[in-house]
């Protein structure tokens, strides 16, 4: 990512569809930044019971924590991590 940040959007009703889907995009990203481990983390993540996506999440999170080079992925799980409320 250049050093301009973007503005991440601040999205409250995402449904299964969309937090899996924005899941699979935070994978692609890790994949192509070289966090291999990071991406590992999601693999599983469609279809996942709530419970587990939100331990991967918060567990992304910690991974993520001393790593201020990709605070970018760590703003998007944290849209995520919002979102979960509304997972059926």
């Amino acid at each position: 990512m250049s050093s301009h940040d973007s503005t991440l959007e601040l999205v409250t009703n995402l449904d299964r569809a969309g937090i899996e889907a924005r899941l699979a995009e935070i994978r692609s990203s890790a994949q192509s930044a070289g966090l291999a481990e990071l991406a590992q983390m999601f693999a599983d993540a469609p279809g996942a019971p709530r419970a587990l996506l939100e331990q991967k999440i918060r567990g992304a999170l910690k991974w993520l924590a001393d790593k201020p080079d990709h605070k970018a992925l760590a703003a998007r799980l944290e849209l995520l991590e919002i979102n979960l409320p509304n997972l059926k």
